[in-house]
């Protein structure tokens, strides 16, 4: 019987759960709510400070910094330029890119699966200046960028693509980007998680991979990640809790022997109804398409002002 473990790849997410709700209460994590000048759009910064904040969530110590938006799904040309700002803001308030002169970006995912193509879309947009740093003033930052694949198409670990490019290359600072998934479905494409902490490729979808962090690639790894697709057991779980709530008003017998059932004895209950397909059924919006090429705007725009703000590029 699988165990009730909500899948999610968002430290917001994580605390939510942790904390039914209630998050900053736990010991070892700090939850801060910040103002931001877009309407609708919340930042939540989740610091992990110890190992014991660390084994509750089940991720590393450090910083996950949470952009919540509906406009990152709107046809809004304005508001994606304003959230690739607030995008810039944060990264440049991760205190990782002041001291490193040489950046390597690296788009993982699949970029033949729509949903999976954020980190190949994103990567492609940003300005490579490696290769003729020469031609540009002193103070413009050597920036690299890579789509590697996956490991069912190349055959090799994606860790040990990048290890082998960061040994020849010499970055001071790698940051990854990759799609996620989300507990709530309304937070999909409509949120942006960064982390200091590195990245496991494909963990959200159970499909774990060796990690990209500062442990195996000997240098920083900034994660930049988005939320395409969300558990489909999951999902049902929510939808049955609205009807629950619905039911409650009208057929009160019924719902007292629903609500008889735990989460965990829901969850298993849905995971049987969906089996065989419980462990790949994994659900993404019809518009993703439209929305990864937006995403994939603000993401690039964002690492674009960040990595070197005093390029013109399109003089470049």
């Amino acid at each position: 019987m699988k165990s009730f473990s909500p899948v999610t790849d968002l430290a917001i997410e994580a605390a939510e759960c942790l904390t039914c709700g209630q998050a900053g209460t736990a010991k070892g994590i700090q939850v801060i709510k910040e103002d931001c000048m877009l309407p609708e759009t919340v930042v939540t910064w989740v610091k992990i400070t110890d190992e014991e904040g660390a084994r509750a969530m089940e991720r590393p110590i450090g910083n996950y910094i949470t952009i919540e938006s509906p406009y990152m799904k709107a046809d809004d040309k304005d508001a994606h330029r304003r959230l690739a700002e607030l995008l810039k803001k944060y990264l440049c308030k991760l205190n990782k890119l002041e001291s490193a002169k040489s950046v390597l970006v690296v788009g993982l995912g699949n970029r033949r699966i729509t949903a999976d193509a954020l980190g190949p879309q994103s990567a492609g947009k940003v300005t490579v200046t490696r290769h003729i740093l020469d031609s540009l003033p002193a103070d413009i930052r050597a920036v690299s960028a890579v789509s590697p694949g996956v490991m069912g198409i190349t055959g090799i670990e994606t860790s040990e693509i990048i290890r082998g490019i960061a040994e020849h290359t010499h970055p001071d600072l790698v940051i990854a980007i990759d799609s996620l998934a989300a507990r709530r479905a309304d937070r999909v494409n409509a949120t942006i998680q960064l982390a200091d902490t590195g990245v496991s490729p494909g963990a959200g979808v159970g499909n774990k991979r060796r990690g990209l962090d500062k442990d195996t690639l000997g240098v920083p790894v900034i994660a930049i990640g988005v939320p395409t697709v969300v558990d489909a057991a999951t999902l049902v779980n929510d939808t049955l809790d609205i009807m629950l709530e619905d039911i409650k008003t009208h057929d009160n017998k019924f719902f007292d022997t629903l609500k008889m059932l735990g989460s965990e004895e829901k969850y298993n209950l849905i995971c049987q109804i969906l089996d065989p397909y419980t462990e790949n059924m994994i659900v993404t919006p019809k518009e993703v398409d439209e929305v990864v090429e937006n995403l994939s705007y603000i993401i690039g725009s964002a690492l674009n002002a960040a990595l070197n703000p005093t390029l013109d590029l399109e003089a470049l």
